[in-house]
């Protein structure tokens, strides 16, 4: 096992099954030591719930970064997800520069788009910050609606491999070393991600389920990171968390009224079985 130290950026819903629910009892599973900064902390996530309550944690996250700097603190990689606002933005390029360890990787999951949209709250200017941080980044995760907006190319929902090509050629041109393109699908009823990693392209596809998860790019996301951290490949970690994604929603399809999430816990087990192995 690893001795490596993962710091991760994102929100905290208290209820839901995402963001920093999920990233930080995954990666420990896998085995890495996880630090979190959380960037605002919600009752609930925002999908399907009604009057939560929101506690902006932005200006909390340089006095943060300043007291591990004195502290002598540093991080073997860092992990950011969803992040509200472009000085959050900002504020991660700064802790990126200022308390990574000299072997640090850096993995930025662009969490603000889906179906071809903008998450709401989010304009052109949050994108090009965006794009300012996934150039600094070792590890790039985004949807194909994420990168399209990534790289100014237009969105579609039936393409071949050429538009997926063109999409990782722009995503590169931004600085991005490797990329894991999710969902991305070239036949009915399947699905798949997309690795580029070493100047290498490959594709591993597995069987799509219709209905999915409030949550499941989280999941995914932190799966990934966990086994990447123990020294799988960019494509086998890609394939443990893609593998394990279905899981969790084999498993949430067998609860009544699981709505809000995905359940993962039960399934746990699998993931640290694959990443062991």
């Amino acid at each position: 096992m690893t001795d490596k130290k993962i710091l991760t950026i994102q929100d905290i819903s208290c209820v839901g099954q995402c963001s920093l629910t999920v990233a930080l009892p995954i990666i420990s599973a896998c085995g890495i030591e996880t630090c979190v900064l959380p960037s605002a902390v919600l009752s609930t996530h925002t999908a399907g719930f009604s009057g939560y309550t929101f506690r902006d944690l932005t200006e909390d996250m340089p006095n943060i970064k300043d007291h591990w700097k004195k502290e002598g603190i540093s991080f073997d990689a860092i992990y950011t997800g969803y992040l509200g606002s472009t000085k959050q933005i900002d504020y991660v390029a700064d802790i990126f520069a200022e308390v990574a360890s000299d072997t640090c990787i850096k993995i930025v999951d662009p969490a603000m788009a889906d179906n071809g949209n903008l998450y709401p709250g989010f304009d052109a200017e949050f994108v090009q910050s965006m794009k300012g941080l996934c150039g600094k980044c070792d590890y790039l995760l985004p949807n194909i609606s994420e990168a399209c907006l990534l790289t100014d190319t237009e969105y579609k929902t039936e393409y071949d491999e050429a538009y997926i090509t063109l999409l990782l050629d722009r995503l590169m041109a931004l600085g991005c070393k490797n990329i894991i393109l999710t969902g991305v699908s070239y036949a009915t009823g399947k699905t798949g991600v997309v690795v580029y990693e070493n100047n290498t392209y490959s594709y591993y596809e597995h069987v799509k389920i219709a209905d999915g998860c409030h949550g499941t790019g989280d999941i995914y996301a932190s799966s990934f990171v966990g086994a990447l951290l123990q020294g799988k490949t960019a494509y086998d970690a890609a394939k443990i968390a893609a593998d394990y994604v279905l899981e969790c929603i084999k498993e949430t399809q067998k609860a009544d009224n699981h709505w809000y999430g995905a359940k993962f816990e039960p399934v746990l087990y699998k993931l640290i079985e694959a990443v062991r192995n």
